[in-house]
């Protein structure tokens, strides 16, 4: 199905969202799959994942096998988590990589920097090397990588411009805050299942418009009125509050501050959708990431981690602060799986958009919209 995105790309007062077949349709999907995740830098996970040197997690993405490592000289990394030799998963569980990482199939061994180490008996019994396989065309493949905010953003055609190029935008908004940050433990990482299509809580999340309703604790202080839009067309969007109210504990503690912030963040905070699939937060004491995995077109998992300016912050308000936030997520929960199944009625064309409300959701829409376009295009002059 090659669906018709005009009505996405006019104004925001005249547009349509994007057709139901980018919600409910397997081959619609795999068009999204290659011309908007594989294309951009996408979320893959967080550095605090491998957190030491010879750290190794395994990861899909879209059935994609990957494996998350950190070097031996402490650099994150991702491969192809695939043996070049016949194509044995090489890492099942996470685990330390103590010297190579090992196939089990035929004990191929790869460094953690991706090369071809050893070759036992491939020249014959006892014969580890052989004059037709050269180890330095074999090393494992990897994906093109970079981290941000302790993300791990991955490209995965190879094509996309260079990350501090792309986001250049949002990383200069945000230099203030882009700082180091110390993910705050187990407990401040966790996962929720939900059964809808990843732009579904891409949407959602950007826009304030659903506050009063969906989350009456959150606008009780933060109110409706005390909210901005945040639209950078072809680049990221959200929302930010103008009243950012700080967890206290029982005994009047708080977390501490970033440091030197600029009076906009004592009672600010900004939340934005950075396309295609993850989704930040940033105030003035701790900051969070969600990075969205597409399961499939109709099934998404969340993966929430929360960070903060200092790592030895009170572990009972930090585990407080990470029930708040699950709370408030799981909030959420019942309206992205029901626009989803409100995807599957034939009649909808998409929905409109509130001019003054939706300008987030209404950028995100455009985003998609383009990155597709731009697919068809290249692929229809090959």
């Amino acid at each position: 199905m090659i669906t018709d995105l005009s009505s996405v790309k006019r104004p925001i007062a005249q547009a349509n969202g994007l057709p139901n077949a980018h919600y409910t349709d397997p081959a619609t999907f795999a068009e999204e799959r290659d011309a908007v995740l594989h294309a951009s830098w996408t979320g893959l996970a967080v550095a605090a994942d491998v957190p030491e040197n010879g750290d190794a997690k395994p990861l899909e993405f879209l059935g994609l096998p990957l494996l998350l490592i950190r070097d031996k000289d402490g650099a994150v990394r991702v491969f192809q988590n695939t043996c070049r030799h016949r194509g044995m998963i090489l890492v099942s569980e996470p685990r330390k990589i103590d010297g190579a990482i090992r196939c089990p199939y035929h004990s191929w061994c790869y460094s953690t920097k991706g090369q071809l180490v050893a070759t036992p008996h491939v020249g014959g019994p006892g014969q580890n090397t052989h004059a037709e396989m050269d180890r330095d065309t074999l090393g494992l493949i990897e994906i093109r990588s970079h981290i941000w905010r302790d993300i791990v953003f991955i490209n995965i055609s190879g094509q996309a411009l260079p990350f501090e190029e792309v986001h250049a935008e949002l990383i200069a908004r945000w230099a203030e805050v882009d700082q180091p940050l110390y993910h705050g433990g187990p407990a401040s990482a966790f996962q929720l299942p939900v059964d809808t299509n990843y732009k579904l809580a891409v949407e959602n999340y950007c826009e304030s418009y659903h506050l009063p309703w969906i989350h009456p604790g959150l606008n009780s202080y933060s109110r409706l009125e005390d909210h901005y839009n945040i639209d950078a067309p072809g680049k990221f969007s959200g929302q930010g509050t103008l009243v950012y109210r700080q967890l206290q504990g029982a005994d009047g503690g708080r977390f501490p501050d970033f440091d030197g912030l600029s009076a906009q963040w004592d009672e600010g905070a900004e939340y934005v959708a950075l396309y295609p699939n993850v989704l930040l937060g940033a105030q003035r004491d701790h900051a969070f990431a969600i990075i969205l995995e597409p399961r499939s077109v109709d099934h998404t998992v969340e993966h929430v981690h929360i960070y903060y300016a200092r790592p030895d912050v009170d572990d009972a308000l930090r585990q407080q602060n990470a029930e708040l936030w699950r709370g408030v997520f799981e909030e959420d929960i019942f309206v992205v799986e029901g626009m989803q199944k409100g995807r599957y009625g034939p009649g909808f064309d998409g929905g409109r958009f509130s001019p003054a409300m939706d300008g987030p959701t209404h950028c995100f829409h455009q985003w998609v919209a383009d990155r597709i376009l731009d697919h068809r295009q290249a692929h229809a002059a090959e």
